[in-house]
């Protein structure tokens, strides 16, 4: 069977990210039981925790000797301190939106409008991406889990929250990347793949995916043929805005931009957000 397209993968497309066909796949169930519940606990961290860590700094002010009267030297700032201004807008900027965003993914109940311009500031601010793998997928397996929360149309013209419980596990050292989509006592699709990164771009493969209906055990449906080449943005994959401890903002192949809050795995198939 041949490799799926792109387009076919969930959280890959906007508006409304489709469910991969049975041909393509999601997340790794053999790190986890699908018998025991699966719940979610609330990540204590203060809010705006990390926020500061991501911003732009005040450029390094040049430089200039000169000679005095006395002909001793002397060195001046030659920065503009309209740019230093302009940074210390921006970082303020950026902070005010990181904390809508977090509102939202708290009450569900900010406004779309309110949500779509957060997103704007943060795409445009091009924060300094160095850590943001490690946020994102832990320093060790099995990494990080994310709810999904907001997801917005290409040049964020329109978005909405995302009506159903999806939620993907990345996982840094492993290089292993799982998707789920969970309805509760009804089931759940789940995806399991692989993942390379570059810079602030994740590209990913899916490689299985698991099928659970109601009290039943999941099955298993591998994609056909044996694909091992690191992923590439020929693939799906995100660019990735901004990660702290609490939220994720990152853009798909397709141009849909997306955030999601950070979670955390106890047992089962219930999800619960860290606020």
């Amino acid at each position: 069977m041949g490799s799926p397209t792109p387009s076919t993968y969930l959280f890959t497309s906007s508006p409304g990210w489709r469910i991969p066909t049975s041909s393509q796949t999601f997340i790794q169930p053999s790190k986890f039981s699908f018998e025991n519940p699966l719940y979610l606990k609330i990540t204590e961290t203060p809010l705006l925790k990390s926020t500061n860590h991501y911003l732009l700094r005040s450029p390094r002010p040049a430089t200039r000797g000169t000679l005095n009267d006395e002909g001793q030297s002397t060195i001046t700032s030659t920065t503009p301190l309209v740019v230093q201004e302009e940074v210390e807008l921006l970082n303020k900027e950026v902070e005010e939106s990181v904390k809508v965003l977090k509102n939202a993914a708290k009450t569900r109940k900010v406004a779309a409008e309110e949500i779509l311009a957060a997103l704007s500031v943060i795409e445009k601010a091009k924060l300094d991406p160095s850590q943001f793998l490690e946020t994102l997928g832990g320093s060790k397996s099995p990494g990080n889990t994310w709810m999904l929360i907001f997801t917005a149309e290409k040049r964020l013209e329109r978005g909405k929250y995302f009506p159903i419980t999806a939620v993907q596990r990345f996982d840094a050292a492993a290089k292993r990347i799982e998707n789920g989509v969970y309805l509760g006592s009804l089931g759940c699709l789940t995806f399991e793949g692989r993942i390379s990164w570059n810079t602030r771009i994740l590209a990913f493969i899916f490689e299985c995916i698991w099928i659970k209906f109601g009290p039943f055990k999941p099955f298993e449906i591998n994609f056909g043929g044996k694909d091992d080449r690191e992923p590439s943005n020929k693939d799906p994959f995100f660019i990735w805005f901004y990660i702290d401890e609490e939220i994720a903002v990152a853009r798909g192949k397709s141009g849909g931009t997306a955030f999601w809050v950070r979670c955390k795995r106890i047992a089962g198939y219930s999800f619960l957000s860290m606020f």
